[in-house]
């Protein structure tokens, strides 16, 4: 994976601004950011980092809902800031405050407006979009090649059973896995009918034999060891899966695929706790990332792509050529984006889920 070090210049850019001070507690997904972004924005502003990670937005809401909980940044996926939101969890952005969010694509903030009207909690940190991660080798070997790339790995019974000992994960997320079984049926992924929700538990559970594990981050080190050969996980999740696995020369090739049926395209955004304990420092972090050669940086190494215009000169041409980072448009056309649910369908939701992983 290749490491871009930007502390000269954001050193540079930063170069007679006041010094701050204080602290700034950050709560932000696992494996999702620069290998020197934290240490650099410390350097830069004066400001000490504490940085925990979570594995699943189910996780992180959970801490908004009970509230207190000591984050000054959070980074929510839109559906669930959208909804977490009209909770009053979060403060409204002071746009006034980050002279670099003209830098954002305008396209991108009118499509996370759908959710998040006139931008007001949130800011766009990366786009990904949600599909299979696999083992070339061990899957090539086992079902036909029409069915790689395909929904069929995971949701048809048959094709699972063929994948089972070489070890099949999914995503701990009930929305994020009930939504693409909603659309493998020709069904809305975001639907709340109860049949609908019906249809994907009963599919989920003719394949839950043949599933290995329920987890939102494992998939990574797994993938990229060998130990499982398929993975529903997040773009930029498998694709450093794949760089671990070609840099430990193991012989062990990963690949990614949005799925020929469609996959999830979304957004997390960087979002404020309102009873957050430094919210200024919080917002001195938001306008940092939004500088283009850090934007850059954290899409070159971690695989997301980013939404800011003016970093897309920086990302490195390998990435910004990927498909599986920046779509083309043809696959775009296949691709869906999740809405909030609404709390009665939620508890649906989450029932069914606890129903499909204890197997019962």
């Amino acid at each position: 994976m290749k490491k871009l070090s930007t502390f000269t210049s954001i050193l540079a850019i930063t170069a007679g601004a006041a010094v701050a001070e204080g602290e700034l507690n950050i709560y932000n997904w696992s494996d999702y950011i620069a290998e020197d972004t934290i240490a650099n924005f410390e350097a830069a502003t004066g400001i000490s980092v504490n940085y925990d990670v979570y594995d699943s937005n189910e996780i992180l809401e959970a801490k908004m809902l009970t509230g207190s909980s000591g984050y000054d940044l959070v980074v929510p996926s839109i559906e669930f800031l959208a909804r977490q939101a009209k909770a009053g969890v979060f403060s409204p952005i002071d746009k006034e405050a980050l002279s670099n969010y003209g830098n954002l694509d305008p396209v991108i903030l009118n499509i996370v407006a759908l959710n998040d009207p006139d931008n007001t909690f949130g800011v766009p940190y990366t786009m990904f979009t949600t599909g299979i991660g696999y083992n070339v080798t061990k899957v090539a070997s086992r079902i036909e090649a029409d069915q790689i790339g395909s929904w069929d790995m995971v949701f048809d019974p048959k094709t699972a059973a063929k994948l089972a000992d070489c070890g099949v994960a999914v995503l701990d997320s009930p929305s994020e896995m009930i939504a693409p079984a909603l659309n493998y049926l020709g069904l809305d992924p975001n639907s709340e009918d109860t049949d609908d929700l019906e249809q994907a538990v009963a599919l989920m559970q003719s394949v839950r034999p043949h599933i290995r594990y329920f987890h939102s981050s494992q998939y990574i080190n797994d993938l990229a060891n060998g130990d499982i050969c398929v993975a529903v996980g997040y773009s930029g999740d498998v694709l450093q899966a794949r760089d671990r696995a070609a840099e430990a020369g193991q012989g062990v090739e990963v690949a990614y695929a949005i799925p020929t049926e469609g996959g999830q395209v979304g957004f997390d955004m960087l979002a404020i706790p309102d009873d957050a304990p430094n919210p200024e420092n919080a917002l001195a972090f938001i306008n940092y990332i939004l500088e283009p050669e850090v934007a850059a940086a954290i899409t070159n190494y971690v695989y997301y792509a980013n939404p800011n215009t003016l970093a897309t000169e920086f990302v490195d041409e390998e990435v910004a050529s990927d498909p599986g980072i920046y779509p083309s448009a043809e696959i775009s056309a296949h691709l869906f984006s999740l809405k909030p649910h609404s709390a009665r369908y939620d508890r649906s939701l989450t029932r069914a889920w606890t129903t499909i992983k204890t197997g019962q």
